[in-house]
C-alpha cells in the first residue's frame, strides 16, 4: 500500500488491506483460498472502475501523486549507462534539471530529464522541479552537442512550472525559455518529449519543442495549473472551483490528443504509474524505441518542416479538426480504459 493515498484510492486501500490481512490467515491455517482469489478479482475490477472514470482534476492528483516515478527513476529503469552533464558555462549548475549521454537500446541518445526530488532535502535542492535560467541554458547546450555528435534527444518532462522568483527573472528567465524554444525548433537531429506526470506552461514547453510528444496517460499538460486558472477566473481556491478550471483547461492526454497537441498517449498501469513502476519504465521504453526508429528514417530537412508545421498549427481550428480531435480524443479514451480493464 501507498503513503499519501488520494480520497478516490480509499476503497481501494481499504479493499487491499482486508486482503493482506485475510493472506496473513490463509499462511496460517490453509484456509479461504476462493475468498481471497475473489477479494482479488473485486480489487481489479474496483481499480480498473474507478481510474476509468477519473475527471480532469482527478487525474492532476494521480500526476501529483508521492510515490510516482520521477525522472531520476526512469534514467535508471528505461536507459542505460547515463552519463550526467553539469552546468550552463554562464552561471552555475541547475539541480532541477538533469542532462547528459545514455544507452536506450544500442543507440546512444542524450536526455534532458526535469526533476522534482525525492525526498525534501533533494526537493528544496532541484526547487521542486522548476527549473532557473541556468537549467534552460544547460539543456540547450546539451542539445547542441547532440546535434553535433547527431544523438537523438530525449526530453522527460515533469514540472508545475518554471521558476518565477526575483534571482530567476534577473538572469534572463523568459529569454533563456524562448531562446530553447526558437533552437529547438531548428536543431537538426530527432527529439522526442514525454509528459511523465506535470507540464506546465512555458516551464514545461522549454524543453518540449519536439518530433514527437508523448504523453502518460494520468498526465496533465497545459498553459496554467488548475489552481492558477481557479484563482484568476473565479477569485477562489475552493476545489469544487479548481475542478471546473481543470475540466475547462482541456489538460488530460485524452483532450490533447484529441486537440493533435500530443502524438501519443502511453497507458499506465492499472491504478497508475505508481502502483507498478517498473511496468510502466517498460511500456515507456517500447514507446521510446518505437518513435526513435521511426524518426530516424525521415531526412533531416523533412523532420524539420514537420516539426514547425506541428507547432505552427496549434491553436488552428476549424469545424472539421474539431470534430476529428473530439473523436480520436475519445477513441484514446476507450482505449485506455480497455487496457486498464485488462490489466495495463
Amino acid at each position: 500500500m501507498n503513503n499519501g493515498n488520494l480520497d478516490f484510492e480509499k476503497p481501494i486501500m481499504e479493499l487491499e488491506r482486508r486482503i493482506l490481512e485475510l493472506e496473513s490467515k490463509t499462511q496460517e491455517r490453509h484456509t479461504d483460498l476462493l475468498a481471497l482469489n475473489q477479494m482479488r478479482e473485486t480489487l481489479q475490477n474496483l481499480t480498473a472502475e474507478i481510474f476509468s472514470k477519473l475527471s480532469a482534476w482527478e487525474r492532476v492528483q494521480v500526476a501529483r501523486h508521492p510515490e510516482r516515478p520521477q525522472t531520476i527513476d526512469y534514467l535508471g529503469m528505461v536507459f542505460d549507462d547515463f552519463l550526467e552533464l553539469h552546468g550552463d558555462r554562464c552561471f552555475k549548475d541547475d539541480p532541477a534539471i538533469k542532462a547528459g549521454l545514455a544507452r536506450l537500446g544500442e543507440r546512444t541518445v542524450v536526455v534532458i530529464g526535469q526533476h522534482k526530488g525525492k525526498d525534501t532535502r533533494a526537493r528544496l535542492a532541484a526547487n521542486y522541479g522548476m527549473p532557473n535560467p541556468e537549467g534552460y541554458r544547460k539543456a540547450l547546450r546539451v542539445m547542441r552537442f547532440a546535434e553535433k555528435m547527431r544523438y537523438p534527444v530525449i526530453s522527460l518532462i515533469d514540472t508545475p512550472g518554471a521558476f518565477p522568483g526575483i534571482g530567476a527573472e534577473e538572469r534572463g528567465q523568459f529569454s533563456a525559455i524562448a531562446s530553447n524554444l526558437m533552437e529547438m525548433a531548428r536543431l537538426r537531429t530527432p527529439l522526442i518529449g514525454v509528459i511523465l506526470a506535470e507540464g506546465g506552461s512555458g516551464g514545461a514547453l522549454g524543453v518540449a519543442v519536439v518530433d514527437r510528444l508523448l504523453m502518460l496517460e494520468n498526465a496533465w499538460f497545459s498553459v496554467i495549473s488548475p489552481e492558477g486558472c481557479a484563482a484568476i477566473l473565479f477569485k477562489s481556491n475552493e476545489k469544487e472551483k479548481i475542478a471546473v478550471a481543470a475540466e475547462a483547461l482541456k489538460l488530460t492526454a485524452v483532450d490533447l490528443i484529441g486537440l493533435n497537441i500530443v502524438d501519443e498517449v502511453i497507458s499506465e498501469p492499472l491504478g497508475g504509474a505508481h502502483r507498478d513502476p517498473q511496468q510502466m519504465a517498460e511500456m515507456l521504453k517500447r514507446a521510446l524505441v518505437k518513435h526513435m526508429k521511426e524518426l530516424e528514417t525521415v531526412e533531416t530537412d523533412e523532420l524539420l518542416a514537420r516539426r514547425y508545421n506541428k507547432w505552427r498549427s496549434i491553436g488552428t481550428l476549424s469545424q472539421d479538426t474539431l470534430v476529428a480531435g473530439d473523436n480520436r480524443g475519445r477513441q484514446t479514451g476507450e482505449d485506455a480504459r480497455r487496457e486498464d480493464t485488462e490489466g495495463g
